[in-house]
């Protein structure tokens, strides 16, 4: 099922002894356009300090009451590197994130989340590939996380705000289009699927679902996303009602209308590839 960014707002993160804290934005990775962490506001029991919890964690949601059970203590993150989280995250940030929780790189397979599409791969046992179990030898592991340090040492960080995408312009081939008013997120995967476009300085009235797939470029000082689209294609579009549940059937016409395939089918074929008979 696909929600809302803003339905995430304020849910509760619980630790298996207790509440963490609350959502309050979330980073994504702005080449795979998939959210990695949830930056949480933990409140007063620690000083209302930011923290960052991975998907990873997460095992079965409570959708009606808001709740997003995690399978980590408050003790845990309490001890959990020390991350400022109105700054950029950069990859050594990251190691040092994911070595602490014995989670493994999701960078470098074929899926969202290393050689998968879904987070709960990524646990512990397994090293390098989550999809290849592997008994950890601590010495090994050790050499390993310095290793890959060494090779992501000046890598860019590709870590977003999904906050701070909000308004962005969005741009077609020949002219705007409107702005981003929201996002609309997989809640297995937690693939961000479709900006929520909001045409109305151009297209009184309408909002538009436009994927990650059909973004030609971002300018993220410009606070610009260019699309591989024609103003005419989105105005011809099937528009999006932000008041129903959106579905397949309807997925299925945004992308003919576009003549793009959907992600469903290419992530089965990459998930397939990735778990051979």
């Amino acid at each position: 099922m696909l929600r809302t960014m803003k339905d995430f707002e304020d849910y509760a993160i619980h630790a298996t002894d207790g509440v963490i804290g609350h959502v309050k934005d979330f980073y994504f990775d702005d080449e795979a356009w998939v959210i990695l962490y949830f930056v949480v506001e933990t409140g007063g029991w620690l000083s209302s300090r930011k923290v960052l919890i991975s998907p990873i964690a997460i095992s079965h949601p409570d959708w009606t009451d808001k709740v997003l059970p995690v399978s980590i203590t408050k003790e845990q993150v309490k001890n959990s590197p020390d991350i400022d989280t109105d700054k950029p995250v950069s990859r050594q940030h990251e190691m040092r994130y994911l070595g602490y929780y014995d989670y493994s790189y999701y960078w470098g397979g074929v899926g969202l989340w290393g050689g998968s599409a879904y987070p709960g791969m990524m646990l512990t046992g397994y090293l390098g590939s989550p999809t290849e179990p592997y008994v950890v030898d601590p010495e090994v592991q050790e050499a390993y996380a310095r290793d890959e340090e060494a090779q992501h040492r000046d890598d860019d960080t590709h870590l977003r705000s999904c906050q701070a995408v909000m308004g962005y312009h969005i741009e077609a081939t020949d002219g705007d289009i409107g702005h981003v008013q929201g996002l609309l997120v997989d809640e297995e995967t937690w693939a961000i699927r479709y900006m929520i476009v909001n045409t109305s300085n151009w297209w009184f009235g309408h909002q538009v679902l436009i994927a990650p797939p059909w973004i030609k470029s971002v300018s993220w000082p410009g606070a610009t996303v260019s699309v591989d689209l024609t103003r005419q294609a989105v105005q011809d579009a099937p528009p999006y009602d932000s008041t129903a549940q959106l579905n397949r059937t309807q997925e299925i016409a945004i992308h003919e209308h576009y003549g793009c395939p959907g992600y469903w089918a290419t992530e089965a074929k990459c998930e397939a590839a990735s778990h051979p008979n």
